[in-house]
C-alpha cells in the first residue's frame, strides 16, 4: 500500500512539472531575448497668449506709518482701477494684491538703532491676455505713481494642450525609432516595458526692462514746458516648447 501512494505521488509530480514548464514558456516575458531603449523629443515655438507682471507701490513717511500706508491706498486703489478697465475678466485675467508689508526701517549709528523712516509696500500682480496692451498697463501704473515694475512674464494658456500633442508625437516618434532598431536587428518587439514622458517650455524672447524717461524742456524763463516721453519696446517673442519620450520595449 504505502508503495502504491509514493509511485502515484512521484507520478503527480511528473506530470504537475511539465505542466508548470509549459505555463512558464507561455509567458511572454519569459520568451524575450532582450529589449529595446529609445529616445525621442518633439519641439516648436508659438507665439505667447499672456502675459504677467507685477507692479509694486512704496510709500515712506518719517513721522507716521498711518500716513505712509493711507498715501499707498490711495495711489494703489487709483492703479487698480484704471488698470481693472483695461482688462477683461472674461478671458481670465485678473489684477490683485500678491502682497502686502508695512514695517518701520532703522538705520545703525555707533552701533546704535535709530528709527529712519515708515515704510509700506504693496505688490500688485496683473495677467492678461491683452499683450498688445502691456505697454500701455505699465505706462499707466507708472504714472499714477507705481515705483517698480518686474517679473514681466510671458506664457501659453492652453500649455497643456499644446503638450499633449507634443507628447504624442514624440511617442509615435520612438515607436518608430524602435521598429526601425528591432528591423535591422533581425529582432521582434514584444511589447511596452516602461515609457515615460515629459514637457517643459523655455521663453525665447528679450523682453527689456521697461524704462521711463522725461524730458522737460524750457526755452526761456516764460516759455511754455513740453513734455517728451520714450519708452523701450517690449518684445513678447515666443515660447519654445519640448516633450521627450523616453521607451523601453521587450523583444526577441
Amino acid at each position: 500500500m504505502k508503495k502504491f501512494l509514493v509511485a502515484s505521488a512521484v507520478m503527480g509530480m511528473l506530470v504537475f512539472l511539465p505542466m508548470a514548464a509549459n505555463a512558464e514558456c507561455n509567458c511572454p516575458c519569459a520568451q524575450q531575448k532582450g529589449e529595446i531603449n529609445v529616445s525621442a523629443s518633439a519641439e516648436k515655438e508659438i507665439a505667447p497668449d499672456t502675459v504677467q507682471i507685477s507692479i509694486q507701490v512704496v510709500t515712506t513717511d518719517t513721522k507716521s506709518m498711518q500716513k505712509a500706508a493711507l498715501q499707498n491706498k490711495e495711489i494703489s486703489d487709483k492703479i487698480y482701477t484704471a488698470l481693472k478697465a483695461m482688462i477683461n475678466p472674461a478671458n481670465n485675467d485678473f489684477i490683485k494684491t500678491s502682497n502686502y508689508n508695512a514695517t518701520p526701517v532703522y538705520v545703525y549709528n555707533n552701533n546704535k538703532k535709530n528709527l529712519d523712516k515708515y515704510q509700506v509696500s504693496n505688490s500688485i500682480q496683473l495677467r492678461t491676455k491683452n499683450i498688445d496692451k502691456i505697454g500701455a498697463i505699465i505706462d499707466k501704473a507708472t504714472g499714477l505713481g507705481a515705483t517698480e515694475v518686474n517679473d514681466l512674464n510671458f506664457s501659453v494658456s492652453n500649455y497643456e494642450s499644446q503638450c499633449d500633442d507634443l507628447i504624442a508625437q514624440a511617442a509615435q516618434k520612438a515607436r518608430t525609432k524602435a521598429n526601425i532598431l528591432a528591423k535591422n536587428s533581425v529582432a521582434t518587439i514584444l511589447g511596452v516595458k516602461s515609457i515615460s514622458a515629459s514637457c517643459s517650455s523655455s521663453a525665447n524672447n528679450n523682453a527689456r526692462v521697461y524704462m521711463r524717461t522725461m524730458k522737460l524742456m524750457a526755452v526761456g524763463a516764460n516759455a511754455d514746458t513740453s513734455v517728451e516721453e520714450t519708452y523701450s519696446p517690449i518684445s513678447a517673442g515666443s515660447v519654445k516648447l519640448n516633450a521627450t519620450v523616453d521607451a523601453s520595449y521587450y523583444a526577441k
